[in-house]
């Protein structure tokens, strides 16, 4: 499987808010409730650009299979060094090594950036997730417990954190 990871256009923004709007509806990976406009998915897209924060998409023979940004952490201005990530891909394309080829990409900018850290907040019921970062070298360093409300449900959150 050949998979090219390249910066992201407006043009790949609706293959983008599929998988997004995917999770919002069938996982707890993303802890919104309603699904995604391509208005609202564009405005992210430019906050990120705007802000220098890389917006990179995985491709396969010409489609989107996946996605993966970094952004602020916290706003206040000591954490400047410390961003937080989210890496997604398609439900037709997981377990093919596209989401470590999207985050290894995206710590490499993080060094590049001269960034200090990469915080990753993770639903604990997501093993899957926690089990592939902690291959990409993240640790875990938090367990804040029902610090989220999704499918009438408390959920926990785990903190995962790269040193760069």
């Amino acid at each position: 499987m050949s998979i090219t990871i390249r910066q992201a256009t407006k043009n790949d923004l609706p293959a983008v808010l599929e998988i997004v709007n995917y999770e919002i509806l069938h996982s707890t990976a993303i802890w919104d409730y309603d699904t995604r406009t391509l208005e609202e998915q564009t405005a992210i897209f430019k906050e990120k650009s705007d802000k220098g924060f890389p917006f990179l998409v995985a491709e396969k023979n010409g489609i989107v299979v996946g996605f993966g940004t970094y952004g602020p952490f916290r706003f206040k201005i000591g954490y400047r060094f410390t961003v937080e990530h989210s890496v997604y891909v398609h439900k037709d394309f997981t377990g093919n090594g596209i989401g470590s080829l999207l985050l290894k990409e995206l710590i490499e900018m993080a060094k590049l950036q001269k960034l200090h850290t990469m915080i990753g907040v993770i639903d604990s019921e997501n093993t899957g997730s926690i089990s592939f970062h902690e291959r990409m070298g993240f640790k875990r360093v938090g367990h804040i417990k029902e610090t989220g409300f999704k499918f009438n449900r408390w959920l926990d959150s785990i903190f995962v954190q790269i040193l760069l």
